[in-house]
């Protein structure tokens, strides 16, 4: 099972169908993609910054591999460890460039795959409704209310009755 975070607009109201047109879902694991692609996985999904950034990062990292004349096999596995690291990171500065243009992060679902955790997600999101500012209780109903018979759990100082 993944997880998978469901972006909506930061005005979106809860229950509206219409936000979910600009709704954007992203898996919260390894990329594969970003970890094959590096960069150009970045620019498929209009991660600009991110996607320059890693550009920067990956050519400036082959430049100084090569200024210290690191051995070839050493380069080689110190570049698929750089990949390693870009895979991993990859699905949160996507969540960071959603946050960035006002797709603030509004759940978070389990699912087997995109289809299911889209289907679940919008579920959630449908049933939501908006809530409902109530009647705030006067303080002589909050004083007037009776004391739980219930036992606390906790290190509470009346958490026991006395034997």
């Amino acid at each position: 099972m993944t997880t998978y975070t469901l972006h909506l607009p930061r005005d979106a109201r809860p229950g509206d169908p219409t936000a979910l047109e600009d709704s954007e879902l992203v898996k919260d694991a390894f990329s594969w993609g970003a970890f094959f692609f590096t960069f150009l996985w970045f620019f498929y999904h209009r991660l600009w910054l991110a996607g320059i950034g890693v550009l920067i990062v990956v050519f400036a990292f082959g430049g100084l591999l090569t200024l210290l004349d690191v051995h070839p096999l050493a380069g080689s596995i110190a570049q698929l460890l750089l990949q390693a690291l870009i895979g991993l990171e990859a699905n949160s500065l996507r969540r960071w460039t959603l946050s960035r243009r006002g797709l603030a992060m509004v759940d978070a679902v389990t699912a087997e795959d995109l289809d299911d955790a889209e289907a679940k997600a919008f579920a959630r999101w449908l049933e939501a409704r908006p809530s409902v500012p109530s009647r705030v209780p006067s303080a002589s109903a909050v004083l007037s209310t009776p004391r739980r018979s219930e036992p606390v759990i906790g290190l509470f100082p009346d958490a026991e009755r006395p034997r």
